[in-house]
């Protein structure tokens, strides 16, 4: 007997700090565009203190925190 089963198409898995977005969003209730806003909008600058900020202020966890800012800070350096 052969198995015919033809194997799954390959899901591209997203890596890096984009792969806490889906919970980040189902978590807080919030969309990661607004969370963005939100980093680009607040005085602070340096990746940290925005870190510590959404921790403390808006009660995110660290490794959510972290993911928003790194992923932000990324986009805006590379001229996105």
């Amino acid at each position: 007997m052969t198995d015919t089963a033809q194997p799954a198409t390959p899901v591209k898995s997203v890596k890096g700090p984009a792969a806490y977005f889906p919970s980040i969003e189902k978590k807080y209730g919030r969309p990661v565009a607004e969370w963005k806003d939100l980093i680009r909008t607040s005085p602070l600058t340096r990746h940290m203190e925005l870190v510590t900020w959404l921790k403390t202020e808006h009660g995110l966890g660290h490794g959510h925190a972290n993911a928003l800012v790194a992923h932000t800070l990324a986009e805006d350096s590379s001229g996105r």
